[in-house]
């Protein structure tokens, strides 16, 4: 197949792949310790490990899969998904463990692959772009990335986030209004795949593939989500239209130094009327300053609206300092989002740092791995309804459920996100401006029921007049994979007759059943939510 690299499982992968995938400028630590007999991790239940290695970042969510295979090179990725085909035990690839629901620790599970320790980031100058294996985080991509290029990709805001589903699923943070989402950046994949045989293989598949198989594959994975078509062992990375040999030119640069701020919104004095303008103010900046290329775009903020219980809205902004005037633009865009509420704005932090420091600040990110959540989303093109108002004002103003964890995280979309036609990508929402995370958390198991009982009618009440979901239309535009939902795909709360698959994937999904089809044929990869092949 032209374009590919396909080596057949049990092969000497370092042998077979002459020239490619293991032929690197900089060949990672992992990789040059290893030859291609040794063997995994394999952690059982009698391990000490196990109880570590059985769950993900959400305490909700705790597996009992009969062996936690830890793997370190491509190799060993092969030689376990081979064997655990063969024996017919149910795979799961977990890269960082943030999946927001129990795709890798269901009952049937038997075996979880965990990527955790391919974590390397180097050049490959041999397609001429960097490699980055599924199991490195964020923080070490973009630490990686700029310490020894001065380059990056515009990924999440959590740095224990691993690439491997974040990629996968589109991936965006602070940096979306200015670069676009990651995959915008996305030049190839290197994937162990299953055919219909039962036969493992490793395949490289890229956007310069001429066969169109392996062009589908590719495609697939700018957006797609993860664990559907295989294990994606590494991405390669390198902007569109870059035919430089030097890496420092092959992805964008981040700024130099950003400013970061915060400010406080007190629910003290915040009437409802108040509470709805506040909401509105932040949707109309947005929809008067998403267009790309702009100095507004540089501004990123993600505005936590919190539960009354929790005392105050947190309002965290970063923009790149060298655009002209970014100091004032934060104070601007803060005044702005409170103008009429009835309530001021309080700074709690303001400074000037560094971008690579600025990757690690908490204000953009939070959690710690201890405790329980659930998650909802929406993109949206258009400034908030009345309904969305009354819905949210209601819920978080609730005296008989008073939880400070409970909270609706909005983020600025839009700027360079929207420049890529919406089936250029897997990711089909190219003209929104705002994308929603419903959120709660808590600790104890026994709570369950109370806080999934919130979340869900916070989010049915708003989206009421649309089935209980945020149908794609003139306002909304479905949901965001990487927040998955498996309330999406319930007749009891989506009640639209719109399947979860158009909520994330649009009209891109029937060329994603085109690829599970291709490449996943006895559905090896799979979970609530995956992909399914077309009949």
């Amino acid at each position: 197949m032209a374009g590919a690299t396909a080596v057949a499982g049990g092969a000497t992968l370092a042998a077979a792949l002459p020239g490619s995938a293991l032929a690197v400028d900089e060949a990672p630590a992992a990789e040059a310790g290893l030859t291609p007999t040794t063997p995994a991790v394999s952690v059982t239940p009698a391990d000490p490990r196990y109880p570590d290695l059985a769950r993900g970042d959400n305490n909700r969510w705790i597996g009992t899969p009969e062996q936690v295979v830890v793997v370190s090179t491509t190799q060993q990725v092969l030689d376990a998904v081979q064997q655990a085909v063969t024996a017919g035990r149910r795979i799961a690839v977990r890269s960082g463990g943030h999946c927001y629901e129990d795709f890798t620790t269901s009952a049937d599970v038997k075996v979880v692959l965990n990527l955790s320790e391919m974590r390397a980031v180097y050049y490959d100058s041999v397609r001429r772009a960097f490699a980055i294996e599924a199991g490195a985080s964020l923080g070490d991509v973009y630490e990686q990335l700029y310490r020894k290029w001065g380059v990056t990709i515009p990924g999440g805001s959590c740095p224990t986030v691993a690439a491997g589903g974040h990629i996968a699923g589109g991936g965006y943070g602070v940096l979306n209004r200015t670069l676009g989402l990651t995959v915008d950046h996305l030049y190839g994949v290197e994937v162990v795949v299953v055919d219909a045989a039962g036969r493992a293989s490793v395949v490289v598949a890229t956007r310069d593939s001429t066969d169109a198989r392996l062009r589908d594959l590719w495609w697939a994975h700018t957006g797609g989500g993860g664990g559907n078509f295989g294990v994606v062992t590494r991405y390669f990375m390198r902007s569109h239209g870059i035919n430089s040999t030097d890496p420092a030119k092959l992805l964008p640069k981040p700024p130099s130094e950003v400013w970061i701020a915060s400010y406080d919104l007190p629910w003290d004095g915040l009437t409802q009327a108040g509470f709805s303008r506040m909401l509105l103010n932040f949707g109309a900046w947005h929809e008067r300053n998403s267009a790309a290329g702009t100095p507004a775009a540089a501004l990123f903020s993600r505005f936590m609206v919190m539960h009354r219980a929790g005392g105050r809205h947190t309002l965290p902004i970063q923009i790149d300092a060298s655009v002209p005037g970014a100091e004032q633009m934060i104070a601007d865009f803060a005044a702005a989002v409170a103008e009429g509420t009835g309530i001021t704005p309080r700074l709690t932090t303001k400074l000037r740092m560094p971008w690579l420091k600025a990757t690690h600040w908490s204000g953009m990110f939070g959690g710690d791995g201890t405790g329980r959540a659930d998650f909802k989303s929406a993109y949206m093109r258009k400034n908030f309804t009345p309904a969305h108002t009354a819905a949210l004002w209601k819920h978080l103003t609730r005296e008989d459920y008073g939880n400070p964890f409970a909270l609706v995280q909005i983020s600025g979309y839009g700027g360079r996100t929207n420049t890529v036609a919406a089936a250029d990508t897997a990711v089909p929402q190219r003209d929104s401006i705002m994308k929603l995370m419903y959120l709660v958390g808590w600790q104890e198991p026994a709570q369950d029921a109370a806080h999934i009982a919130w979340i869900r009618d916070v989010y049915r009440e708003a989206y009421a007049e649309t089935g209980g979901v945020p149908v794609p239309g003139d306002v909304m535009d479905g949901c965001f994979v990487n927040y998955c939902d498996i309330d999406l795909g319930d007749p009891a709360q989506n009640t639209s007759g719109v399947p979860w698959t158009a909520l994330y994937y649009k009209d891109n999904y029937p060329r994603l059943q085109r690829a599970k089809a291709a490449w996943d044929p006895r559905n090896v990869f799979r979970h609530a939510q995956s992909v399914q092949a077309a009949s």
